[in-house]
């Protein structure tokens, strides 16, 4: 499933109940952030893993979607190996 912001992927989730979010940092009009939240704070959504995929590679990034309750991160352009990796290191459920 691919959406376009943030409001888009909070309904597609709550549709198809996906196994795990990659979730873009920097959606329009409700940043990926806020979205995170939102998922997590959902009894019906807070288990499903979400990476946190963003351009941003500041200090500090990692440690702000950590906080924001995302499972990973991992900054693009995406190397898929060290992203498969981090896949296969979330816990199964």
């Amino acid at each position: 499933m691919v959406t376009v912001d943030g409001e888009d992927e909070l309904s597609k989730v709550a549709e198809s109940s996906p196994e795990l979010i990659m979730m873009d940092m920097n959606l329009p009009m409700l940043a990926g952030w806020e979205a995170t939240r939102r998922l997590k704070a959902d009894d019906a959504t807070r288990t499903i893993p979400v990476i946190a995929l963003t351009a941003n590679a500041m200090g500090g990034d990692r440690e702000k979607a950590l906080e924001t309750d995302c499972d990973d991160y991992d900054t693009k352009p995406v190397d898929l190996e060290r992203l498969l990796g981090k896949i296969q290191a979330l816990p199964q459920g």
